[in-house]
Parts: structure tokens; C-alpha cells; sequence
């Protein structure tokens, strides 16, 4: 939570300078460089040719949802997501999350081009919220940051889902069971007991490549290389003598002994962990803002905000990241609750789950990525870009003054709310 929560301040400032650099004298160096084509050929085949912009969207963004792919698979080994009761919570609130404020933007946006951006509402920036939620410090209840990170990874899943079915094009099958044959090697080298890190690196560059040439996007070889990674540790017993002595009596220390003590220790943490604490710093602190250094360049015009004023997309796009968001994520808690599935986290109150379902409408990441991905047209490309940008700033002031007002009870009536009536102990 710490390294999102900081991640978020940099994504901020990447995106200001996208936005100044872009309207600046030197825009045209912002988007020749992002045009800029790079070709990796072997003989007469050509392995690579796409522009900047495109490697940091389909490679960088790559090692970023591997990270959530870790995730998601650490909160089904060991987390929230592991206790289906626990979980239950914040999953319904995250399906309300995305249903509600797709059927929102569809109900502006009912013919093509305009309806393939149903997609990008639904998803929530989890840097930027947990960022914004920093803020207010230790007066929220870890219960509530919890509720919100549980939300975000189940809210990943379902775009990570959205993208992989309603978003790949131009499909291949060769290569595409190139890829599943090649994730399959993955899980029999692991059954086989086979650890040698670079082995897995290299087949895992093969398998992007594979996903990225049958027309899925290559995003999902990150998720599914996330995935398959093991999250529970190899060695669950350390034996105190082989890493203890090693110390104690250096003289007898040999080669074999270190070698040991090494695999013990090391093997004692699941390679999910490892993983996600080496990468992550790298995928927040520079791949997400390269890639809002990358996407959030919008030039703006008079005659381009006055377009995106009347524009169904950018409309559609607010009302499902302000009102979809707070309406569903509420509405599916609080259904959640009151048919007994579920029951609120220790120390929430109604009024934070409020304030949390304005803050999952901070849809600005992943949002982007599928504006990408669902508009070919430069217009409504920045028409959707504008209302997410305006959107997530707006959801982020709502949420964090609602979120501060409720941790701050101020009158009985707070405080009365957050109490059990005698009918509902009964």
C-alpha cells in the first residue's frame, strides 16, 4: 500500500508534465518521440516494428500487469481473496464497480464507434486512490484500505477479462497455441522441480511475443505468466543449524554449506513475494509514469474542449467514473450486507464505503490503457482521454473530502451510524 500510495504522487506529476509538454512550443518533439519507430529484425524476419508509444503500451505495460498477475495470485494463496467470506465483500462491490458504470456509458453511447468505449469506466486506478487515501494518514481503518485494495485486485480482474475478450484483434491460432503450449512448459518445469531463473525469463519474453503476434493483447502474457508463478513458499521449514552455523563457525564454512543456506533462506519466501517486492518499485515508480508520460499528452484546444463538452463519449465517461462508481460499488455493498453474504469490515462506516466507491471512480491507468485499445479515431481517442482526466480529478476531491469528514465524526448522528441497533445484534 505504501509503495502505491507514493506512486501515485509520481503518476501525478508525470501526468502535469505530459499535459504542459504537450501544449507547449516543443509538442512536436513529444509526439515525434512517441512515433519514433524502433525495428528489431533477424535475417529477413522482422520480429519488431512498432513506435514508441506502442512498445511502452504492449511491452512496458506488460511487466506492469505481470505485477498485478502477482497480486492477485499472492490474495489467492494468502489474502483477502483466499476466504471466500472475506472476500465476498469486496468482490460484489467491485462487479457493481464495473456493471454500472458501463450500463451508464452504453446508455449515451449505443452505436459504433462510440460503444466500444463501454470498457473504460469500469476500471479503477488503485495508485491514485490508495494515494489520495494516504492522505488522511492513520485516521482510516486498515480495514476500510483493505476493503479498497481487495476491491482494486478484483476490479483488475475483470478488466484484465474485458481486454482479453472484448479487446484483442486480429486473432491467430498458430500463435496463440504457440503461447498456451509454452505456458503449459511452464507448469510442467515447475512439477518437474526445475528453478533456474533464466530458463523461465527467456520462455516468458517467447511467450509475450506469441500472445502479442495472435492478436490477444500481449498485456494478458503478463497476468498469465503472474498467475502461474509459485506464491507458496518451496522450503517451509528453515533448519536454524544450516543457516546458523554458516555464521557462528565461519571456518567450516564451505561452498556446499553456503550454497544450502542460501536455498534455505531464500526458498523460505514463495518466488511470488520475491518477485512482486523486486519489481514492483520498478512497474510504480517508472513503467506507469512513462506510460502516463505516454498517454496523458492531450493537446488542448478551444475547439477540442468544446467538442469534448457535447461529446457522448467524454459525458458517458464521467457520469460512469462519478455517479457509475459511487452508485455501484454502494449499492452492491450494501446488498451484500443486508442479504447476510457479508458484513461491513471492523470500524467501516456507511459513509466510508460511500467515500470509497468515489474514489474507485479514479479511473486513470488501466482506463487509459483501454481508451487505447477501444478508439481508432484521434477525436474520440482525446474526447475519452479528457473525460477520464476530468473525471478521476473530480472523483478524487468528492472522495477524499467525504473520506475526511467521515473518519472525523464531528456530530451523534456520525457516530450513531456507525453503532449496531439492538435489531440488528438481535
Amino acid at each position: 500500500m505504501a509503495i502505491e500510495a507514493a506512486s501515485g504522487i509520481v503518476l501525478v506529476i508525470a501526468t502535469i508534465v505530459a499535459l504542459v509538454w504537450a501544449n507547449s512550443p516543443w509538442e512536436d518533439v513529444y509526439h515525434q518521440i512517441l512515433e519514433t519507430k524502433g525495428k528489431l529484425q533477424v535475417g529477413d524476419f522482422e520480429i519488431l516494428n512498432k513506435s514508441i508509444e506502442a512498445l511502452i503500451n504492449d511491452g512496458l505495460m506488460a511487466i506492469f500487469f505481470f505485477v498485478v498477475g502477482l497480486e492477485i495470485k499472492r490474495e489467492l494463496v494468502a489474502g483477502e481473496l483466499r476466504d471466500p467470506r472475506a472476500a465476498a465483500l469486496p468482490s460484489i462491490a467491485a462487479i457493481g464497480g464495473m456493471v454500472v458504470p458501463a450500463a451508464l456509458y452504453f446508455m449515451l453511447n449505443t452505436s459504433s464507434p462510440e460503444a466500444d468505449g463501454w470498457g473504460i469506466p469500469m476500471a479503477t486506478d488503485i495508485a491514485f486512490a490508495l494515494g489520495v487515501m494516504s492522505l488522511l494518514g492513520n485516521r482510516v481503518p486498515t480495514q476500510l484500505k483493505l476493503f479498497l485494495l481487495t476491491l482494486a485486485i478484483v476490479d483488475d480482474v475483470g478488466a484484465i477479462a474485458v481486454i482479453a475478450i472484448f479487446y484483442s484483434k486480429g486473432f491467430s491460432t498458430p500463435w496463440f497455441v504457440t503461447a498456451v503450449v509454452l505456458l503449459l512448459l511452464i507448469v510442467a518445469m515447475q512439477k518437474a522441480k526445475i528453478w533456474y531463473t533464466p530458463v523461465y525469463v527467456l520462455i516468458g519474453i517467447v511467450v509475450w511475443y506469441a500472445v502479442f503476434k495472435s492478436g490477444v493483447h500481449a498485456t494478458i502474457a503478463g497476468v498469465a505468466l503472474g498467475l502461474l508463478t509459485p506464491a507458496t513458499p518451496l522450503q517451509r521449514e528453515v533448519d536454524p543449524g544450516e543457516v546458523v552455523g554458516t555464521v557462528v563457525d565461519p571456518e567450516d564454512l564451505s561452498a556446499a554449506t553456503a550454497r544450502r543456506a542460501n536455498l534455505y533462506v531464500r526458498e523460505s519466501v514463495s518466488v511470488a513475494e520475491r518477485l512482486e517486492t523486486l519489481i514492483h518499485p520498478f512497474s510504480s515508480f517508472i513503467i506507469l509514469p512513462v506510460f502516463a508520460l505516454a498517454n496523458a499528452g492531450i493537446t488542448l484546444t478551444s475547439d477540442g474542449i468544446s467538442d469534448a463538452a457535447t461529446s457522448s463519449v467524454t459525458l458517458g465517461i464521467i457520469l460512469g467514473l462519478i455517479v457509475g462508481k459511487t452508485v455501484g460499488v454502494t449499492l452492491f455493498t450494501w446488498f451484500a450486507v443486508k442479504s447476510g453474504i457479508s458484513t461491513l469490515p471492523r470500524n467501516v462506516t456507511w459513509p466510508m464505503v460511500v467515500a470509497v466507491a468515489m474514489l474507485a471512480g479514479i479511473g486513470f491507468t488501466v482506463a487509459l490503457f483501454i481508451t487505447g485499445l477501444a478508439f481508432e479515431s484521434d477525436e474520440l481517442d482525446t474526447q475519452a482521454r479528457m473525460g477520464i482526466l476530468l473525471a478521476s480529478l473530480i472523483a478524487s476531491i468528492l472522495g477524499a473530502a467525504l473520506l475526511a469528514k467521515s473518519t472525523n465524526p464531528s456530530s451523534d448522528d456520525i457516530a450513531e451510524m456507525s453503532s449496531p441497533s439492538p435489531a440488528e445484534v438481535s
